[in-house]
């Protein structure tokens, strides 16, 4: 903390904005030390509180424009390429592309908070064609909702900052190694979990070679694509014979599936 600290007085606002702008982006460069930090120095008199939010919201408002516009043109590809490169890819898409259609706009108020929502809610609003006025009203709100509380935060206790500050310099590079330490328990944790999920699904689980051998062997199956309706949209083709069912529908109205027969579901 205290080079954070050092480094954010000496480069000041360049660097501020500069780094929200690139984490905005997607880069792994989380900006809440840096905004704490900035909301420390700013209680402390050392930067400008209102003109320090400024700067971190435009930079914030640039980036989320740049992947608006790239959802606005590309589509669903945008958010599939960003879920692909999650620890989560098998849910990222569909718990997404859900949360947005059920709230909309109102995602956009606290999707900065969210990690996995945060990288995928503004591409989001330009695949579902929101008009452009709405979304950065919307977006302009959660920006500033996310920045006032940590600036805020490290604002209100910027003296506690100080004292976290000495003690993170006693233990010195100890306090990396633990830092570093728990992201990666975080990351095998996740990936251990995924594998144990992939693990129990194999077995219930078809190839597509499978599947063709069945249909051509004229197997009585029930096909049902489970895509989401953004990604149907994308690619309308289906295995022939498929039902589209949204996947809602089929929590709701599982009599719909017959029983005499095997029922095969697939999605993205």
């Amino acid at each position: 903390m205290p080079s954070l600290l050092e480094t954010l007085v000496r480069y000041g606002y360049v660097l501020l904005i500069v780094w929200v702008f690139l984490e905005q982006l997607g880069l792994p460069l989380p900006s809440l030390p840096l905004l704490l930090a900035a909301g420390a120095l700013a209680g402390t008199g050392r930067m400008n509180f209102g003109f320090t939010l400024l700067l971190c919201a435009l930079a914030s408002l640039a980036a989320d424009t740049i992947w608006y516009e790239l959802g606005r043109r590309r589509g669903i590809k945008v958010v599939h390429f960003l879920c692909r490169i999650t620890l989560e890819p098998d849910s990222c898409v569909r718990r997404t592309e859900g949360l947005f259609e059920q709230q909309g706009a109102r995602s956009l108020l606290v999707a900065k908070f969210l990690p996995g929502l945060n990288a995928v809610a503004t591409p989001l609003a330009g695949i579902f064609q929101m008009r452009w006025q709405k979304f950065l009203l919307f977006d302009t709100l959660g920006v500033l909702l996310w920045l006032c509380s940590w600036l805020g935060l490290g604002y209100f206790f910027s003296a506690q900052m100080e004292d976290i500050a000495h003690h993170a310099e006693a233990l010195g590079s100890w306090l990396i190694v633990l830092l570093i330490s728990a992201l990666v328990a975080y990351i095998l944790y996740k990936f251990a979990a995924r594998q144990r999920f992939l693990r129990q699904l194999r077995i219930r689980r078809i190839t597509a070679d499978e599947l063709k051998m069945k249909i051509d062997a004229g197997e009585p199956l029930s096909i049902v694509d489970l895509r989401h309706d953004l990604d149907f949209e994308a690619d309308p083709e289906t295995i022939p014979g498929a039902v589209h069912l949204n996947s809602k529908a089929l929590t709701d109205k599982t009599e719909t599936l017959p029983v005499d027969r095997e029922v095969i579901l697939y999605c993205t």
